[in-house]
């Protein structure tokens, strides 16, 4: 944070943390109780300080997209082991290279979405990502091609690698907590995608129509692509028939399978009324 965005007279944290690394070395100067306890890292990682870590990760990336200029997000989520069509041999199951042609979807959608972004000023509906490989680096890519800027949501897994190339740096965030991780795709969410995928997509798919639903969330265009691979893992019928889900909860999602499709879909969404005005460039 730049000094401009200082409010009060007081002497500044950051210049108390540079002094306190060059004090005298002493026994006391030494000891972990003498550090500053905001510069303190194994004080900020004690259990006790879970409180306080989930609020910086709620906090770091809601103040640096406000600073800039993020307003709405398109989200997209997908797996991250479909490989783009030129590497789907390399694919470790047919199904998997067969499902390759939603990468190039997914960058489209993005490519396309970014273009009508850019044309208000880059500010509304800008790519959200979870920042990995597969459909994620598909919608960051499309982005980048577009010549916009795109966002990437990462979390630190066991094996997990470096967030794809094509994330806007400045807007490539890492995260512990999974939960603040996905507060952070939808709160600036102007409508959701998702492309097939694993446990994670599944996840957030049904956190993100769970809180629609039950009106924790307003309602968004929400676009499933892939109707056969949607329907074949989940009898969303069987949900309503039992009772479980209300008929009118299959309305809170389409199913399309093109980038053309959907911006469609985005737009007959926006003219029946399903969302107020923003998604732009109609």
């Amino acid at each position: 944070m730049s000094k401009d965005h200082r409010r009060h007279p007081f002497r500044d944290s950051q210049q108390d943390r540079k002094d306190a690394q060059a004090v005298p070395d002493t026994p006391q100067t030494r000891a972990p109780s003498y550090r500053l306890a905001f510069a303190d890292d194994d004080f900020l990682c004690r259990d006790e300080l879970r409180p306080v870590r989930l609020q910086l990760e709620l906090l770091k990336p809601e103040l640096e997209m406000n600073e800039a200029g993020v307003d709405s997000t398109i989200v997209l989520f997908g797996g991250a082991r479909i490989p783009e069509p030129a590497k789907k041999d390399t694919a470790r199951t047919q199904t998997l290279a067969d499902l390759s042609k939603y990468y190039e979807e997914a960058r489209k959608f993005a490519y396309l979405m970014t273009e009508r972004s850019m044309k208000t000023g880059g500010r509304e509906n800008v790519i959200v990502t979870g920042g990995g490989p597969g459909v994620m680096e598909a919608g960051n890519r499309g982005a980048m091609e577009a010549g916009g800027r795109s966002i990437g949501l990462n979390i630190v897994l066991p094996h997990e690698q470096a967030p794809n190339e094509f994330v806007t740096p400045e807007l490539c965030y890492n995260f512990h907590y999974f939960a603040i991780r996905k507060m952070h795709f939808l709160m600036r969410a102007a409508a959701i995608t998702v492309f097939p995928g694993g446990f994670g997509t599944l996840d957030e798919t049904f956190e993100a129509l769970t809180l629609i639903q039950t009106g924790r969330m307003e309602q968004v265009p929400f676009l499933l692509f892939g109707r056969d691979f949607w329907e074949k893992i989940i009898n969303w019928d069987a949900l309503s028939d039992a009772g479980t889900i209300s008929a009118e909860d299959l309305s809170l999602f389409r199913f399309v399978e093109t980038a053309e499709e959907a911006i469609a879909a985005l737009d007959d969404w926006q003219t029946k009324g399903q969302k107020r005005g923003s998604i732009p460039g109609r």
